[in-house]
């Protein structure tokens, strides 16, 4: 039930405002390949929506350079018989150098084209290059388009130590018809289905309608394989599929063809992982496809295989903010890798760390740092309960299977009570349920799962809360067990156990800010906890005095605010910007960045605002001279006029007019057919308007 009642929340808080923005932002559905190796250039394509007009692409962080080579927009029926018959032209003459370019471009153009894409919001595509200095930092990116719509949403791009390689990309998916499904399959060389790849390595590929993509690779015995896959955090939610995300299935299996492992999820993560220590030296492949053999570009993924660091639990899962903390880890090939904990100074949050073993890069796992007194949970072989004092956190483990954790405290009352369990969304596969006990062994209160709105992408809130205010004076019980009654050494938890600890979070939707006139506004969401209900005020935090906003307050009954940003000058790269919350809590200011956040749907319905990195603000300016000229002749001023002086019965020739220019600037037509086709255009509305 926590699950539903959550994106039924964020269904709401986000319905309202998400189809205007839609209909008017850029959007990306996939990038491909999705990441690459430090000092290396290579192609990549993007696919989506409303992304015709891109003027440049940006990559988070330093050390990215990214260059735009062409755009693929839908082409319609016009424009392709216009130019076919450009090609047919070719044909018949001997061509110069910038005709054969021309030819080239129109042939690409056609061989691309898709009249009827899988996915209308895939069906434009944009091609990268993309370079990685040596020294980039290693770890998730995120890439945008900058577009004459403004700046696109962001989506997963890593930089990445290892050898990579990539499968050819995949051109634009064929609507599919019930029951001639096959017709619409992609027909690939034989020599594709298989890749042999050398360990350790990164690779990349796309995943079509019922494809199974395989790699062969040498392995020793005794090798300690890790196989980890990046596909849902590539692409977070599908909006028009079930179960709402590329579900990829891992298969490894020998030379011979005999299963050795397998792994379709990874815990409670829809990204399966495989540890697999290899019991001869030999020949092994591994095969990668969807659970029920869907597939389409927007299937993308990047498995690393080797002998890769890998973490697969750290006890404690927290510490004292402003502390040096010094938890176990425990993993796969750590060896030396030094676990990055987060600065002293860090704020209480929860914070991403990795183990770094110089030549590789773990995966991230999260890990909670809070202000409130800490300690570690233990067993009192006497009472079965361990007796705290309150406030307080208790880092703990469901060691075993059937196991359950009991802590015994003193409290007045109507004291009101909170226990809240930090564990799935600390990676922990722990799906805690908790009890509160009087002295009597009477239940006072109970709960399972709890829904967090603010828990990224994260769709099973299994994670238990409650507050609740205590009867009588005396000694109470929390039970703390896993709902199915599993446990094992990976069931961590955080515990908190105290008073309310009234606090908000804000994010912002979408993550960026276009202006397209001297002002511009986004919608702030509040997430409000431990009943918290006073009035926050929101206010631009930038030193670039080109922006300028007046404060706002979101009050108690307010789920989200309009903040309006003016700009002025020129906004020709993005510029970050930071809002940030101040309310007052128990006598004291309390400030929070709101965190920028998209929204995505996930199977046609549910919605969701997944965190980015940036917020950013961006205004587009058309480049002062086009790519390509137009020839002088014929003059079509008289189209570009304000279209309300213009005839109705002209308006159409008028639009085909600025349709054939686009195609020339594009590279698509040549001169003489160009001029041939307005002026005949031009001519015709003469005649129309003589009439």
């Amino acid at each position: 039930m926590g699950k539903r009642l959550c994106l039924l929340i964020l269904a709401a808080l986000t319905a309202a405002g998400a189809g205007a923005q839609a209909a008017r932002n850029a959007y990306i559905g996939y990038v491909y390949p999705a990441g690459g190796q430090q000092g290396t250039t290579f192609p990549v394509r993007l696919g989506g929506q409303r992304i015709d007009e891109v003027s440049g692409a940006i990559v988070t962080g330093e050390g990215v350079h990214v260059q735009v080579v062409d755009c693929f927009r839908r082409l319609n029926n016009n424009d392709l018989r216009l130019i076919k018959e450009q090609l047919n032209i070719f044909r018949k003459e001997e061509l110069d150098e910038e005709s054969k370019i021309i030819r080239d471009k129109i042939q690409c153009r056609i061989d691309e084209n898709e009249r009827q894409p899988a996915s209308q919001s895939l069906a434009t595509v944009v091609l990268l290059e993309v370079s990685i200095d040596k020294e980039a930092s290693p770890g998730l990116r995120e890439i945008r388009l900058m577009t004459k719509r403004g700046l696109s949403n962001p989506l997963s791009f890593y930089v990445g130590r290892l050898p990579e390689s990539s499968r050819t990309a995949m051109k634009i998916s064929k609507f599919q018809t019930l029951g001639k499904e096959y017709l619409a399959q992609r027909n690939r060389p034989q020599e594709e289905e298989e890749v042999a790849i050398s360990l350790p390595c990164t690779v990349n590929g796309q995943i079509a309608s019922g494809e199974i993509n395989r790699y062969r690779f040498h392995a020793d015995k005794g090798a300690r394989l890790v196989i980890t896959t990046l596909a849902r955090q590539l692409v977070p939610y599908l909006a028009d599929a079930v179960p709402g995300w590329f579900q990829p299935v891992l298969t490894l299996r020998s030379a011979e063809g005999k299963e050795m492992a397998f792994n379709d999820d990874y815990r409670f993560k829809p990204d399966p992982t495989l540890l697999y220590e290899v019991p001869k030296d030999g020949e092994y492949i591994l095969s990668i496809h969807d659970a029920i053999y869907r597939g389409r570009e927007d299937f993308v993924y990047r498995i690393t295989l080797g002998e890769t660091p890998f973490i697969t639990n750290v006890f404690p899962p927290g510490a004292p903010a402003g502390e040096s903390a010094k938890p176990d880890v425990s993993g796969w090939n750590l060896g030396t890798a030094q676990l990055q904990l987060p600065a002293e100074n860090a704020e209480p949050k929860i914070h991403l760390i990795a183990a770094d073993r110089g030549d590789a890069l773990s995966n991230y796992i999260p890990f909670a740092l809070d202000t409130l007194p800490e300690c570690t949970e233990r067993k009192n072989p006497i009472t079965g309960a361990q007796k705290v004092t309150l406030p307080v956190i208790i880092n703990g483990r469901i060691s075993k299977p059937g196991d359950e954790d009991v802590f015994r405290f003193t409290a007045r009352k109507d004291f009101v009570l909170v226990a809240e369990v930090n564990a799935r969304r600390l990676d922990s596969p722990l799906d805690s349920i908790i009890k509160l006990t009087a002295k009597d062994g009477t239940v006072i209160a109970f709960n399972d799962d709890h829904a967090d709105p603010g828990s990224g992408l994260n769709t099973h809130h299994a994670d238990s809360y409650l507050r609740v205010k205590l009867p009588e004076d005396g000694t109470y019980k929390l039970h703390l067990t896993d709902t199915a009654r599993q446990g094992g050494e990976a069931y961590t938890y955080r515990l908190r156990l105290g008073p309310p600890q009234p606090d908000f979070a804000l994010r912002t939707m979408p993550s960026k800010i276009n202006f397209y006139r001297k002002s511009s506004s986004i919608d702030v969401f509040v997430i409000r906890k431990d009943g918290f209900d006073k009035i926050i005020r929101l206010k631009l935090d930038s030193p670039d005095d080109r922006f300028q906003a007046d404060p706002v307050l979101l009050t108690f009954d307010q789920e989200k605010v309009q903040f309006k940003i003016n700009a002025k000058g020129d906004l020709t790269e993005p510029v970050e910007l930071n809002i940030i919350g101040t309310a007052k809590i128990k006598g004291r200011e309390v400030s929070h960045r709101a965190v920028p956040s998209e929204d995505w749907m996930q199977a046609f319905l549910w919605r969701h605002l997944v965190p980015a990195q940036q917020l950013l603000a961006y205004r587009y300016t058309p480049p002062k001279t086009p790519q390509r000229p137009l020839p002088k002749e014929p003059d079509t001023s008289v189209v570009h006029q304000d279209s309300k002086t213009i005839p109705p019965a002209l308006k159409q020739v008028a639009g085909r007019v600025k349709q054939i220019e686009t195609l020339y600037r594009e590279g698509l037509l040549s001169a003489d057919l160009y001029t041939k086709t307005v002026t005949g255009l031009l001519d015709y509305k003469e005649g129309v308007a003589a009439k």
